[in-house]
């Protein structure tokens, strides 16, 4: 599905129309509802929604309102959930945490800990730094890290084809950081 979005963005700036990094950057969020597996305990019932959060400014606008609207996934709804706190938002089932909580990363993290949020960054060493999946700007192309270990803590199952699709990265070593 996310090549399939690549190729439809790849024809539409062929046709002359402009995709902004946000629009493709919220059909990734999207596609990414597809590929995860969260553990039976991440939801209140069998009716609960899929929650997408957005922590922080919202670089999205209405383009990631109307992706989702009438989209279900494995017969879950799929809501979006905004706010500048995290305490809002530790129930979601995806979060994207904006540019503008930088300073403020490895905090978040921390406060997720214990529970099954996909987190999506796009800060560069987000995936090392304990994070799920980064996005980043590769020429005018979208592209994303993956931190696998990040996921199977956090009780996610990520499909093979996700992988496939993304750089699998781990943890920052020592070494990396110096």
């Amino acid at each position: 599905m996310l090549a399939a979005t690549a190729l439809r963005l790849d024809a539409a700036e062929a046709t002359g129309k402009i995709v902004r990094e946000y629009d493709l950057k919220a059909a990734f969020l999207f596609n990414f509802t597809h590929f995860v597996e969260w553990p039976p305990e991440a939801f209140t019932d069998n009716d609960a929604p899929i929650v997408i959060g957005i922590l922080g400014d919202d670089p999205f606008g209405p383009v990631l309102d109307r992706i989702i609207e009438g989209e279900t996934i494995r017969n879950r709804k799929l809501v979006i959930k905004r706010s500048r706190r995290i305490q809002d938002l530790k129930a979601c089932h995806v979060l994207f945490i904006s540019k503008s909580e930088k300073g403020r990363i490895g905090q978040i993290l921390t406060s997720l800990d214990g529970t099954s949020v996909f987190t999506i960054g796009e800060v560069e060493g987000f995936a090392r730094r304990g994070g799920i999946t980064n996005l980043f700007l590769q020429g005018n192309k979208v592209r994303f890290e993956i931190n696998v270990e990040a996921a199977k803590r956090k009780g996610l199952k990520v499909n093979a084809q996700l992988l496939a699709l993304g750089t699998v990265v781990g943890p920052q070593t020592a070494k990396e950081i110096n």
